[in-house]
């Protein structure tokens, strides 16, 4: 009777063990995917409504981006250049966990979700819309198929082309207006935007990469070497490189694939226009 006590115990024991192995193995294949194939992220803002709405959690492939670069007019999950503090309150303890896997220079900034609109090198430029209203978006004279339904609204940096200076410098700009003002002041206060101006933007002068075309009387846009250019679908409402700039390489992260939840929006992302 006690050796088949001490036998069921040892059973038990064997089991624990067994369970106890499978379980570790299933944490680092998780911690294995989660590092190499897939990314997480919650969406911040309402920059790719109706597609994507905020507070969706998305999967992220990241094998696609690391094999080639993206092309024009396709959806992008990237790292913000800055710190973005304001993001940062809507996360979550799941997303805080998530994160912990990701790279330690991106601590503090979120994952924004955009469409590629410039490349390296490429002159980027608004033009009035005369089928819609709006405007419709040029790279190097030319919309690509990508973007040839989408109609976005000139701000920011196309109206001006010291915008990201003037929010990163307000200071140097003391006959700014009284919105102008306020608004540097938030995104100041809502971001560490100066100090990932002087990093993105690092040896360039803004004649580099903004200017007024004296031809049409536009402001041309160049994306400098290593960088790219993203804005949302939903522009009225899109916090993206009109007003922030750039984002180096290093900070794509790779393609929304899945939103998981909630629930009512499972399913894959829709990348085409609607």
């Amino acid at each position: 009777m006690k050796k088949e006590k001490t036998s069921i115990k040892e059973k038990a024991k064997r089991e624990t063990v067994e369970w106890g192995k499978a379980l570790i193995y299933a944490v680092v294949a998780v911690i294995i995917i989660r590092l190499f194939v897939f990314e997480t992220m919650m969406v911040p803002t309402e920059s790719m409504v109706p597609a994507i709405i905020p507070q969706d959690r998305l999967f992220v492939e990241r094998i696609t981006f690391q094999a080639r670069e993206p092309e024009y007019g396709e959806i992008v999950v990237f790292w913000t250049p800055f710190v973005d503090k304001e993001a940062q309150k809507m996360l979550r303890a799941f997303d805080h966990f998530m994160d912990m896997f990701s790279p330690s220079e991106f601590k503090g900034h979120v994952k924004y979700v955009k469409r590629l609109i410039g490349k390296p090198g490429d002159i980027v430029e608004l033009s009035q819309n005369i089928e819609n209203s709006g405007y419709r978006v040029l790279i190097n004279g030319e919309t690509p198929n990508g973007l040839k339904d989408i109609s976005y609204e000139r701000a920011a940096i196309f109206t001006d082309p010291n915008f990201y200076r003037k929010m990163a410098y307000p200071e140097e700009y003391p006959y700014l207006s009284t919105q102008e003002k306020n608004l540097f002041n938030y995104y100041n206060q809502a971001l560490d935007y100066k100090e990932a101006y002087e990093e993105v933007f690092s040896g360039l002068k803004v004649e580099d990469y903004a200017w007024y075309d004296k031809e049409s009387g536009k402001v041309k846009v160049k994306v400098p070497d290593g960088l790219y250019f993203f804005m949302g679908d939903n522009s009225a409402h899109s916090f993206d490189g009109r007003y922030f700039g750039f984002v180096p390489k290093k900070n794509i992260v790779g393609g929304p694939l899945l939103i998981f939840w909630p629930m009512n929006h499972f399913g894959p992302v829709n990348k085409n226009v609607k």
